[in-house]
């Protein structure tokens, strides 16, 4: 029981330190300081902040777990990412500041149309809403495990408990409050994985020149695949999918976007965006050497996803790795709930000034949030999670059509049926991976994202095709 209560005070002063935090950065909310803190956070502190958010609680045990089945070969897709960042800091950064948007799928309404705007403001809170629900049900089944269970605590509780701690610290003070958790939160993440990785150290015997070469020797730690085309972790795939995942999960993603519109200039969101991107390779290549050190500590017979939680269990690294579970699931959570709050409040409802709209929005999306994790408790289906995490990322294709027509195109699509062709791509994508995996054994992998923006942007293009038929036939 000692360890647990030991748990349970590091989590408390965790909290004690958000709460001081909310105190601090709250004292003059307004709405404008929940949806965009007034314009003037610091650009550096946006940046650090973003790298922890960006990592989930679900990342934290499963990118280690990756060595295992596909070496280290995410880092070609992290290569992809910054990529992706470069084209975000330069094409979508002056196009969101340029517009001064608070909600970046006002922009759809603006260039494409009223249907557009809802269509891709309903599938960013379908796919985020499921998304960080999966992701934080993970995270609370872990601690369930390590925490509540032990202590006697339902799992009920638990997830209550999580989700009205989000709502304390985040309720006056929104983004502005985020942008300094963040922060406080990134370090406790990258202090607990640096810490646990001296643990794995120790307990090999080694010098950190020798955990250098052991690492470098190993077979798991190979990035670069050019030689196989058809494999999944080949070089072009995956840096290819890298970038456009990070254009479409981060650059159209109201969630990480309305962090980088909390800066003071678009110079500072350029700045920050710029740091972030290449400052996702070495914290990756951090977790994937956890990894393979843990792999080397405990053999490969364990699932990948099972090789941290493993090692720390019955050892004093078990607190360090619930501070990073924690660190990390609170940072990204926190920032879904906010950005849900206020993508319903701007973009469905259409009213940013109305206060208490955003208040009474925010005790829903976290109400919704807790009905969605205790959904997958009742199911406790490993099935029905995996499909609900390719559901959530075939949403984020439409997004990437209607963006790129905007941006790439000076026509105009009949956006009457935007709404039709954005639920049609999906589904003509689930429809072709099926068939390829049936006829040819070929199975999708990230580059299906590419194929779903594709279809959207083609399905637009013919609207616009055929209304310019259609008015050309009435003029003659």
């Amino acid at each position: 029981m000692q360890p647990v209560m030991t748990i349970l005070l590091i989590v408390l002063a965790y909290f004690v330190v958000l709460f001081g935090i909310s105190h601090l950065t709250s004292r003059k909310a307004n709405n404008d300081m929940f949806y965009r803190a007034n314009r003037k956070a610091p650009w550096y502190m946006v940046a650090f902040g973003m790298i922890g958010a960006s990592i989930s609680g679900v990342t934290f045990v499963s990118v280690p777990g990756m060595v295992l089945t596909s070496q280290m070969t995410y880092l070609q897709m992290c290569l992809g990412f910054i990529v992706g960042y470069l084209v975000i800091a330069f094409v979508l950064l002056p196009l969101y500041y340029r517009l001064q948007l608070t909600s970046i799928y006002t922009y759809l309404g603006q260039r494409l149309g009223n249907h557009s705007y809802q269509t891709g403001a309903w599938f960013f809170l379908l796919s985020k809403m499921v998304g960080a629900s999966v992701r934080f049900y993970v995270v609370c089944i872990i601690l369930q495990q390590f925490v509540f269970e032990p202590a006697g605590i339902p799992f009920i509780v638990n997830v209550v408990g999580m989700v009205l701690l989000i709502w304390l610290y985040t309720r006056r003070g929104g983004i502005g409050t985020l942008v300094f958790t963040d922060t406080f939160q990134t370090i406790c993440l990258f202090t607990a994985l640096v810490l646990i990785i001296l643990e794995v150290i120790g307990h090999l015997n080694l010098t950190v020149g020798e955990t250098i070469g052991a690492i470098a020797n190993s077979e798991m730690s190979r990035i670069f695949v050019f030689d196989d085309w058809v494999s999944p972790h080949h070089f072009w795939k995956q840096f290819l999918s890298g970038a456009f995942i990070a254009i479409v999960m981060t650059g159209l993603d109201q969630d990480m976007m309305q962090k980088n519109l909390t800066c003071k200039t678009l110079r500072d969101a350029q700045k920050d965006m710029c740091t972030y991107g290449v400052a996702f390779v070495p914290a990756n290549l951090l977790f994937l050497s956890l990894g393979v050190l843990l792999a080397m500590a405990l053999g490969t017979g364990l699932k990948g996803d099972a090789l941290l939680p493993t090692f720390v269990q019955d050892t004093s690294a078990v607190y360090l790795f619930v501070l990073g579970i924690v660190a990390a699931s609170f940072s990204s959570a926190d920032s879904a709930l906010t950005s849900l709050t206020t993508c319903y409040c701007v973009d469905i409802r259409r009213q940013p000034d109305n206060e208490l709209l955003r208040k009474r929005m925010h005790v829903m999306m976290c109400f919704i949030f807790v009905l969605f994790i205790l959904l997958f408790r009742a199911v406790n289906s490993t099935s029905l999670i995996d499909a609900v995490y390719i559901l959530a990322s075939y949403t984020y294709g439409p997004l990437l059509g209607l963006f790129a027509f905007g941006l790439f195109t000076k026509q105009q699509p009949d956006d009457r049926f935007v709404p039709y062709i954005c639920i049609a791509s999906p589904l003509i994508c689930y429809a072709l991976d099926t068939t390829t995996q049936y006829i040819w054994n070929y199975h999708f992998g990230y580059e299906l994202l590419m194929l779903n923006g594709l279809l959207t942007f083609v399905g637009l293009w013919l609207t616009h095709f055929l209304s310019f038929l259609k008015h050309d036939t009435k003029n003659k």
